[in-house]
């Protein structure tokens, strides 16, 4: 028996608000028959406008979709509308049912397509060229470093010359460009920061980038965690792949959040964990084209045992998803334990000693009532305060967080760092996880 998504872990696949609100339309029985879930899978037949009926199938674990609508959004609206239908209670859409032929050649077809990918990938790695790869990998570090050099003279062209007369308009996006010429896609993203940082956070960006550029310019001299860092945050990779080869981390992990930005190329999927017998945080990433919502969804408060590998850092935290041991379960009927506003910018302190170019850390904080101030949102515990930082969520969403409070003290999870704390999730009352994005 496949255990029930609640709806808002349905309602975070929808890839825009206009697939969701269509999916409202159809998330009742009327539209609905010969529905079933069995195999790790949800199927059932929509009526539409045509004579035939439109043929959905979600497999729940990755997930994954198909339907015959002519829809290029994934999910479609049937998708979701079937997701709906099943998340509401188990009188619509029965148990343990043996699939229709349909879906089973379906899965079936998924099933062969992943052992292909998986034999294709073994044969590639086999017929590596050692040799190759090491010339490929110096020609780009010695593009890099060239584009590092550039960036850091710019920067101090602009000093120079003085932070209160702006460049040019797209100035800074050529010399985003160049660095994206240089292979070094982690500097063109801050560089274009730069063209929409506040005037009284200029200087910081600067001195940032040039920290950064300086730091791969001497990357030989780092410690090996500080150098993997500054890698990572020049844009080198690391394939998911090669990471779940090495070292694994198996936990009981408790999803903390997510929460999805989009732009004009991709949404990103941001997920949070935390281990319950390692106590150690991770950050799961996920991404999808204009019109796809990303593939990872894991329901906010649940618990997943499963492997993951941490990419490589002086204080590591973005991990890829590995072998899964089960799907979510409900996680115990209490709030995770939390910090104090003190103890989370220590605990922030600490990760940034480690790791200058971080901007937040994921963190709990227990106990603290929201209160809007004239200086902005606060979160206090009576002896300290943490400001939200500014633009974090929409007004409405801190209306919100005010209204599960109530005025009483609440669990907070969210993003500490040097500019306030990024709320995520908070925990009502009765303990049940609320998400604020």
């Amino acid at each position: 028996m496949e255990e029930r998504w609640s709806t808002e872990h349905v309602l975070s696949l929808a890839p825009d608000p206009a697939s969701l609100k269509a999916a409202g339309k159809l998330s009742g029985p009327g539209p609905w028959s010969a529905t079933g879930t069995g195999r790790g899978a949800l199927w059932g037949l929509c009526k539409g406008s045509g004579s035939t009926p439109y043929r959905t199938a979600v497999e729940l674990g990755t997930p994954a979709y198909k339907c015959s609508c002519p829809s290029r959004k994934f999910p479609c609206k049937h998708a979701l509308g079937l997701l709906l239908l099943w998340a509401a209670g188990p009188e619509a859409v029965a148990d343990g049912a043996a699939p229709p032929d349909w879906v089973e050649e379906w899965l079936d077809g998924r099933g062969r397509a992943a052992a292909d990918r998986a034999a294709k990938q073994q044969a590639k790695a086999a017929e590596a060229d050692p040799e190759a790869a090491r010339r490929r990998a110096e020609k780009r570090a010695a593009r890099v470093a060239g584009g590092a050099r550039e960036l850091r003279l710019r920067l101090a062209d602009g000093v120079r010359r003085g932070l209160a007369d702006p460049l040019p308009a797209g100035a800074w996006e050529e010399v985003a460009a160049r660095m994206v010429d240089a292979q070094a896609p982690g500097l063109a993203s801050r560089v274009r920061v730069l063209a929409e940082a506040p005037q009284d956070e200029l200087l910081e960006e600067y001195a940032m980038l040039h920290l950064l550029a300086g730091a791969y310019g001497r990357i030989d001299t780092l410690p090996e965690a500080l150098a993997a860092t500054v890698r990572t945050r020049v844009g080198f990779t690391t394939d998911a792949a090669d990471l779940l080869a090495g070292p694994t981390v198996r936990d009981r992990w408790h999803v903390l959040g997510s929460r999805d930005t989009a732009d004009d190329r991709l949404t990103t999927r941001r997920v949070w964990l935390h281990g319950a017998k390692t106590g150690r945080h991770a950050l799961l990433l996920a991404f999808g084209r204009p019109g796809q919502a990303p593939d990872l969804a894991l329901p906010t408060g649940r618990l997943l045992e499963a492997e993951l590998a941490y990419h490589p850092g002086a204080r590591p935290l973005r991990a890829v998803l590995g072998t899964r041991y089960g799907g979510p379960e409900p996680a115990p009927a209490a709030a995770p334990a939390g910090l104090s506003p003190a103890g989370a910018l220590a605990g922030y302190g600490a990760a940034v000693a480690e790791d200058p170019w971080l901007d937040g850390w994921p963190t709990v904080l227990a106990d603290v009532v929201p209160v809007r101030t004239p200086e902005g949102w606060q979160l206090t515990d009576g002896a300290h305060s943490l400001p939200v930082r500014r633009g974090a969520l929409p007004e409405a969403a801190l209306w919100r967080l005010a209204a599960v409070s109530a005025g009483h003290p609440v669990t907070l999870f969210g993003e500490c760092g040097h500019h306030g704390f990024t709320p995520v999730t908070a925990w009502d009352a009765e303990h049940r996880p609320v998400p604020l994005g």
